[in-house]
């Protein structure tokens, strides 16, 4: 298991390999091929449970990284590199430490180098509500998660959705027509995994997905709770196939986020001087 700051410059890399820019679940999906993480590391849960223990120490990095002025979030939830992001190809792990703690108020820096000792209040932000989201999906009826899944789907511009089917762990098959700017439209399946952070979605579920798609539509959308494998993120790319979309748990929750589904956010306005005297 990677510590924090031996993601300090695979975050970088990530970031270059995006554009520039990309959401937390690219990030870490992209950061997981770069250092070749296995799939027993990926599918380690946080000890608080609901998110991964590489997803909430890839927090700890990207805290670090803006800290040290080269990575930027925006309140949509994008992450960027900064003009000096930009410049930067690679850091030195300890000089940013030492540059954020210079620059931390001692009351709420702490000794931040250990990963599990005096969690900052940035990191915590970040990830304590997607633990909590998680927690609350995973305890949630069959029906009552049915009907979340419908609804975001609807709210993300499905029509017609109707669920096919339920599996005994908690998922559900479901189908539905998508309309794009009130012109186009096609059909597309769905299938949804209810798994624990710990149980990633293998090969063989794609397959199966797959083939339950063959004369139906070719549009294919699959989301999970947890993650998937590597092996199975490449089953749904793979040439020759028709492709699939992936949604995995964070991704998930932050589409929830997005579309105010049970989660809200608070607006705090600040007046940025700095802003005004670059003008």
């Amino acid at each position: 298991m990677p510590q924090y700051h031996e993601l300090f410059n695979p975050l970088l890399e990530a970031f270059r390999n995006l554009g520039g820019s990309a959401r937390n679940d690219e990030l870490l999906k992209e950061v997981i091929s770069i250092m070749d993480l296995s799939d027993e590391v990926t599918s380690t849960p946080h000890k608080d449970g609901g998110i991964s223990e590489v997803a909430y120490r890839l927090a700890w990095a990207r805290t670090y990284l803006k800290k040290r002025g080269l990575i930027d979030n925006s309140s949509k939830g994008v992450w960027a590199l900064t003009h000096e992001g930009t410049k930067t190809s690679h850091v030195d792990p300890s000089e940013v430490i030492a540059y954020v703690r210079r620059n931390t108020s001692s009351s709420k820096a702490g000794n931040m180098s250990p990963i599990s000792e005096n969690e900052t209040q940035e990191v915590e932000d970040e990830t304590s509500w997607k633990v909590d989201a998680m927690k609350i999906l995973l305890s949630l009826s069959p029906s009552a998660f049915e009907r979340l899944v419908v609804r975001v789907l609807r709210e993300s511009g499905f029509d017609d959705v109707t669920v096919t089917g339920k599996s005994g762990d908690g998922g559900i098959d479901g189908k539905g027509l998508i309309r794009v700017n009130g012109i186009l439209s096609f059909h597309a399946v769905v299938q949804c995994k209810r798994y624990s952070p710990g149980r990633l979605v293998t090969p063989s579920e794609i397959r199966d997905f797959r083939g339950a798609m063959q004369g139906r539509t070719d549009k294919g959308i699959f989301i999970t709770t947890s993650d998937f494998t590597k092996a199975a993120i490449e089953e749904a790319t793979r040439d020759g196939a028709p492709p699939l979309d992936l949604i995995n748990g964070e991704r998930f929750v932050d589409i929830l986020k997005e579309l105010r589904l049970g989660v809200s956010t608070r607006e705090i306005v600040v007046v940025d001087r700095g802003w005004f005297e670059g003008l």
